[in-house]
């Protein structure tokens, strides 16, 4: 891409030319949704269902024109050799030109380079239909505008990526493949527990995020965070700056990266999606400073966070300063990962109305339930976050609270949690209940615990700089809890 192609970009984008300054996005400012803040002891139930109605009823899905676009019509083949991509283009750019439609990918195994979705258009991946990516990074060129772990750069283009697009889905009962193995793409982790992959010290992600990083400190403009030698995996599913969106039933494999990576992105849906992916870094969801969002009756058996939400990185994360927020995760299925539903750390931007409920989480392979990860360096004001009804099979520590995640206390920008409810939580066997970590001089506070029942724990709970927990009826290993 052009110097002069980069700077149109960013100025479509909103950012200005040095890709600094407030983001001027519809739909994405501040809101307040809650009726109220509620008291230490929580909210009612009537409080706590209004308001997850009132995030329900904001969320529009796309509205897409009823017209048919079969991708074999366009050359496409499905025999696990041709390429695709060419095909693809050629589908949605006709369903572009008659003002929107449904791609319908049918039965077969169709390969692929990226997929660029248009506005009022539906990729349907039909029962029995693979739409596999080819694993070569050259593929994925030229850059877009992305993010890479809430830092902004022109990397390389997500599988399938929408840019300020409205009324966009992904559908269907078929699979999406991502090509990521222990010897494609997954190396670039670097040194990793998985891969025998022999690798240099510099053809790694860490190699290329510590370059960005310094960039982000600095303020340099987004046009000209440009890497020849990029090692920085890109997402699978990344709708950016995009609304009434659509991820539903698909399976979704083997991604690079992240797999499902809305940002900054309003009135967001995704349900039935089973994700698979055991990948470094292969997060299952990761909403990105969006703003109302449902995730629902999903399976996450990640690699790496099963859902995490974000909002920016540092001072991109500040400078942007656009917080996820007013979500709804309901009736989803954690297994495997580094945590079911997690904040976090690249959360700078803050998060605020969270509702987790009614979901399942269970594996040997799950380390940790309830997570919320940030430290002074990232910062973040997170308020109001709600967890009820859920059920915790099998994990290592039940509830993480860690403000010294990475950096610790390094940094000048302190993060603040308000009202934190967690109600009616069973554990049926956790290593640790709690590990809940603040800092000496900014403890972690306005905690609610109620109905909570862990029912079977091996090691003492890790608590420092905890204070102002409201605690009511709460049981470990069949001892009631009075403080911690």
């Amino acid at each position: 891409m052009t110097d002069i192609n980069r700077r149109n970009l960013l100025k479509n984008v909103g950012y200005g030319v040095a890709g600094v300054g407030a983001l001027n996005l519809v739909g994405c400012g501040a809101t307040q949704v809650l009726d109220k803040v509620a008291g230490n002891a929580g909210p009612t139930k009537a409080e706590w269902d209004a308001n997850v109605a009132r995030i329900r009823n904001r969320i529009k899905l796309p509205s897409i024109p009823n017209r048919e676009f079969l991708l074999t019509d366009f050359g496409g083949q499905g025999d696990g050799q041709f390429d695709n991509t060419q095909a693809f283009r050629d589908a949605i750019a006709a369903s572009k030109k008659m003002g929107g439609g449904k791609v319908i990918v049918p039965a077969g195994h169709f390969m692929t380079g990226p997929i660029h979705l248009e506005s009022n258009t539906e990729l349907h991946i039909s029962e029995g239909a693979t739409v596999a990516f080819f694993s070569e990074p050259e593929r994925y060129k030229p850059y877009v505008f992305t993010r890479w772990e809430g830092m902004e750069l022109m990397g390389y283009s997500p599988l399938i990526y929408a840019f300020k697009k409205t009324n966009i889905a992904i559908t269907g009962k078929g699979t999406l493949e991502g090509g990521g193995a222990n010897d494609k793409w997954w190396p670039w982790k670097g040194k990793w527990k998985k891969s025998d992959w022999e690798i240099s010290e510099v053809e790694n992600q860490k190699h290329t995020r510590d370059a960005l990083g310094v960039m982000v400190e600095k303020g340099t403009p987004v046009a000209e965070r440009v890497f020849e030698n990029n090692y920085l995996r890109p997402p699978f599913i990344q709708p950016y700056l995009c609304t009434n969106v659509l991820i539903e039933d698909v399976t979704v494999k083997n991604s690079p990266f992240w797999l499902l990576n809305p940002v900054l992105s309003n009135s967001v849906t995704i349900r039935g999606v089973h994700c698979d992916s055991y990948g470094p870094n292969s997060d299952g969801c990761d909403p990105e400073s969006c703003k109302d969002v449902l995730i629902e009756n999903c399976i996450f058996d990640t690699g790496d966070d099963c859902i995490a939400i974000k909002s920016g990185r540092n001072n991109d994360g500040r400078r942007v300063g656009v917080p996820c927020q007013n979500i709804v995760i309901e009736n989803c299925q954690m297994k495997a990962g580094h945590g079911g539903v997690v904040i976090g750390s690249e959360i700078s931007g803050g998060v605020r109305n969270l509702f987790a409920q009614n979901c399942e989480m269970s594996s040997p392979d799950l380390a940790r339930g309830i997570r919320i990860k940030t430290n002074s360096v990232r910062g973040g004001l997170l308020e109001n976050l709600y967890y009820r009804d859920l059920k915790i099979g099998k994990v290592k520590d039940a509830i993480v609270v860690n403000y010294y995640y990475e950096e610790g206390d390094g940094g000048d920008f302190q993060p603040e949690l308000r009202n934190i409810n967690i109600h009616n939580l069973v554990v049926e066997d956790a290593q640790r209940a709690f590990n809940i970590r603040g800092f000496p001089h900014n403890h972690i506070t306005g905690i609610s615990l109620k109905n909570v029942n862990i029912k079977s724990v091996q090691k003492e709970s890790v608590l420092e700089n905890v204070s102002d927990v409201s605690i009511e009826n709460v049981m470990i290993a069949g001892e009631p809890l009075k403080a911690l």
